[in-house]
């Protein structure tokens, strides 16, 4: 007779390795377009959403959330920002000329750039806490599409969880608490 372990609950899944993979489901907070609640391993967190809401078809600069499934690719992180950063995702320390093309019609269209780059484009390395660990999602990326959207991230929210331009963004706490089960076979399915 075959036996079968015995769930014991959320922490002992992950530590057992069962959410390593589990998908992350995002739906907007109800009466509230830009946040939204992040289900994760049967936990519910709090999350920011594009200043633009969930959109079924998205555009450059429309600032909302794409309404699909993406794909985790890989990852950023600054140095000594967030207390962990084992990851079954590649992850490379953000330097000063790390940059991210939001030009349309530039070749690098949604692509990292070196800086300085002689198209639009932000920089990585930013004043802010927002990538201090910056997930790349895989919005956009093959086929890219010009003017379909760019710099689709799983990243840091603002204090308050103030809309973000499109990527979906939770606290450093989840983030460091996520981030060990993450791999380039984890998705975010973005609904409504």
């Amino acid at each position: 007779m075959t036996s079968y372990p015995k769930y014991r609950g959320r922490n002992e899944a992950a530590k057992r390795g069962l959410a390593r993979n589990a998908p992350i489901v995002v739906r907007p907070r109800p009466g509230q377009p830009t946040q939204g609640l992040l289900v994760w391993c049967g936990t519910v967190f709090p999350c920011a959403l594009g200043r633009g809401g969930i959109r079924a078809i998205k555009r450059e600069g429309d600032g909302a959330t794409p309404l699909c499934r993406m794909r985790l690719i890989d990852g950023w992180f600054r140095h000594g920002r967030l207390a962990n950063l084992r990851s079954g995702l590649a992850l490379r320390r953000i330097g000063p000329r790390d940059g991210w093309c939001d030009a349309p019609g530039d070749r690098n269209y949604n692509r990292a750039v070196t800086l300085p780059y002689p198209a639009s484009c932000e920089s990585m390395e930013r004043n802010d806490r927002l990538y201090d660990c910056c997930i790349v999602l895989d919005y956009n990326i093959a086929p890219r599409k010009r003017g379909m959207g760019s710099a689709i991230f799983f990243h840091i929210a603002s204090d308050g969880f103030r809309p973000t331009e499109g990527c979906v963004a939770i606290t450093p706490r989840v983030m460091a608490r996520m981030l060990p089960h993450l791999s380039p076979r984890t998705v975010i399915v973005v609904s409504r």
